[in-house]
């Protein structure tokens, strides 16, 4: 039973660190690109639905974009969703009233708020309120769509042009709990997966995709009978063919903290929608982690009974995990600068904490195979899969 569990959790350890150093060129290759030059004008659209830490902040940072010529769309499902004091001078406020079973609240916001994005708009962007963007953030998901205006969505190289772009989020709590750091480790794990090529999925918080595209391959059909906006979305650029380009430049951060109860429940939400829509993506997770997390406790368990054997294969199959923690807060560190001194204190929990934080993994992961009802902002759901659009 050690080698069982040890052997494939050993192979998965050392193949996690390929395209490591792929992943390194390429954001550093990013971020050192000059601005673009003639960016389009743009709508960015951010749902708001109550209070989030540092909502005023977060707001007054995609209102103050270094960006030629964009408007700020906030949308919420009734005005006593936005708090009083909380909108900057330059933004729009939409509401959308409407209702839909089977249709989130946040997908009901983002699908009534494209149709009143002005018309010179060439981009739509979208963003979380619980997030804080850089200046450049809006820059930064324009820059892959625009390199390849060249490739339409009808011409026949289709599959190597770009859809849409993401960027994704960090948690820079502050104060620096336990609960609030364990949170940061743990949603790092799927930021790096964001790399060259094509990515599996849009980010909700930090995505952009150009007004015809969104058009032309049906989002607003895809954004029907659903929760999730992004993973809808991902699943329209990809079926037309299209790429799903990681903009490093356009992070988002949180330094919200956290309770445990709340952690999990929200990491079980998470992944819960994550087994609904794409559950073979929630099933490879679940396998690597039952042999993660297997091979960790039989080699704990042999080094106990006195096999120095299992100390090294114990070693040897942390190790990696590690390495590749500690280099997903390295890149972030160079995609959020104005957070170096964040880094410069805490990114070492990045490196220590991961083994602690596979087995969170395996826990939020069995906790979220059963049950298709979720609550989220005060809304319950009942998800269920959805069919694409004919």
């Amino acid at each position: 039973m050690f080698w069982f569990f040890a052997g494939p959790a050993l192979i998965l350890a050392f193949l996690s660190l390929r395209g490591e150093r792929k992943r390194a060129a390429y954001v550093a290759e990013r971020l050192a690109e000059p601005p673009l030059a003639n960016p389009p004008p743009a709508t960015v659209i951010v749902p708001v639905k109550g209070g989030d830490p540092g909502l005023r902040d977060n707001l007054a940072a995609l209102a103050t974009q270094n960006y030629p010529d964009y408007e700020l769309i906030v949308v919420a499902h009734c005005a006593a969703d936005i708090p009083d004091g909380v909108l900057p001078g330059r933004v729009r406020v939409v509401l959308a009233p409407a209702e839909e079973p089977g249709t989130g609240e946040k997908v009901m916001n983002l699908r009534t708020a494209v149709r009143f994005a002005r018309k010179k708009s060439l981009l739509f962007a979208f963003a979380d309120s619980d997030g804080r963007v850089s200046p450049t953030w809006l820059r930064a998901l324009a820059a892959p769509l625009y390199e390849s205006m060249s490739q339409s969505v009808s011409s026949s190289e289709t599959d190597a042009a770009v859809g849409a772009t993401t960027g994704y989020r960090w948690y820079a709590p502050d104060p620096p709990d336990f609960w609030s750091l364990m949170r940061s480790v743990w949603d790092a794990v799927i930021g790096g997966t964001f790399g060259p090529g094509a990515n599996a999925f849009a980010w909700g918080g930090s995505m952009a995709i150009r007004r015809d595209v969104f058009y032309a391959i049906r989002v607003p059909d895809f954004w029907r009978d659903t929760v999730s906006d992004d993973y809808a979305l991902s699943d329209a650029v990809r079926r037309a063919g299209l790429r799903i380009v990681f903009a490093p430049g356009a992070m988002a951060v949180s330094t919200a903290g956290t309770r445990g109860s709340e952690f999990l429940a929200w990491a079980r939400r998470q992944l819960t929608i994550t087994r609904v829509y794409r559950p073979r993506l929630w099933w490879t997770a679940l396998a690597a982690h039952v042999f993660y997390c297997g091979g960790m406790a039989a080699a704990i368990a042999a080094s106990i009974h006195g096999s120095r054997g299992a100390e090294w294969v114990l070693l040897a199959q942390l190790s990696p995990g590690l390495l590749k923690g500690a280099n997903r807060a390295t890149l972030a560190k160079a995609e959020l600068p104005e957070h170096r001194a964040w880094f410069d204190r805490h990114a070492w929990v990045h490196a220590l904490w991961v083994p602690l934080a596979t087995w969170v993994w395996l826990i939020v992961l069995l906790a979220s195979a059963c049950g298709n009802r979720i609550e989220w902002r005060g809304n319950r759901y009942r998800l269920k899969a959805v069919h694409p659009p004919v």
